[in-house]
This record gives C-alpha cells, structure tokens and sequence, in this order.
C-alpha cells in the first residue's frame, strides 16, 4: 500500500522501530511501525478519494468526513528521534494532567496525577480532606495510564489548512 501510494507522488511517513521477538526456535529482530495501523500522508483534503481508494486504506483520521492535520511539530519531532538512530518503542500516550499509576520503581501501585515540572516529572498525591497535595519526583518510564482514567482526546481537533498538510491514515491489520 505505501508503495502504491508513493508511486501516486504522494510523501508518506512510516515512522519504524526495531525489535526481537521470540519465536519457538530462534530471537528475530524485526522493524514494526511506531503507531501500528497508522501511516502518515502529505495530501490535499480536497481531493483525498485517490488516497482512500488505495487497497489496504480504511479511512482518513478526522471528524466525520473531515480530514484532520496533524501538527507539523509532531511529525518533525518524530522523524528526527528516527534520524537520530536512538532505540526507540511506542509508549502509551500520556498527558501532563493525566490520572497515572506507577507501574515500577519504589512507588509501584501509586495513583496520583502526572506533571511537568522544571524539565522533570512528579507524581501529585492529594489528601482530598485536608484539601493538600504532595509532588514526588518520578522517571517518566515508571508511570502509565491508571486503569480508572477515560481515553487521551485527540488535539488539535480543527483544520489548520485547507492546502497541503499532514493527515494520518489508518491501516488495514495485514495478520
């Protein structure tokens, strides 16, 4: 599909990462993509039918019919972490605000809300009754979604251009 696509001149974007599955009689290293399903396509929301007539394409990512640009600033963000070589794996979305739970590290089982300060990450606990908060600095790798917390909303749930801009299609499961 990708390259049915990029033989139509559109810009794709397949952001890719490397890891070792365990098969019965070996280890493999395979390359998977970073958002599974997802592949990210430069195209004019105007005249998308090309794009979603292309085997293997379920849909455009948006509201309704409406096609929605995904920040420019993501994307680069995330084309030069692939540049850079670095190990990279996807990792659950998490939003500073966000109801998290430690999921490792001393603190292991702990609910709290996840913040952003000075460059580092805390763990707000609140004692509701006392109306007091305590932040514990934490390593963002020991945090995760808490179980009771509703799903991430998308931003940026708005057209930025009508022209050119980035748009992220889902993709048919190929297993």
């Amino acid at each position: 599909m990708a390259k049915q696509l990029r033989h139509k001149g559109y810009e794709l974007f397949l952001p890719l990462y490397e890891c070792r599955r365990r098969w019965s009689d070996r280890i493999k290293e395979l390359e998977l993509p970073l958002f599974p399903g997802y592949l990210f396509c430069r195209f004019n929301p105007l005249d998308r039918l090309p794009i979603l007539m292309t085997p293997g394409v379920i849909q455009a990512v948006g509201v309704g019919k409406s096609p929605i640009p995904v920040d420019d600033a993501d994307i680069v963000a995330i084309q030069t972490a692939v540049r850079s070589g670095l190990p990279r794996q996807p990792w659950p979305f998490l939003q500073i605000g966000q109801r998290v739970k430690v999921e490792s590290g001393p603190l292991t089982g702990v609910e709290g809300i996840l913040i952003g300060f000075k460059g580092h990450h805390r763990l707000v606990l609140s004692v509701t009754l006392l109306q007091r908060s305590v932040a514990v600095e934490v390593d963002d790798v020991w945090v995760g979604p808490a179980p009771s917390s509703s799903p991430a909303s998308a931003r940026g749930t708005h057209p930025v251009r009508i022209s050119e801009s980035r748009f992220t299609l889902p993709l048919q499961d190929q297993s």
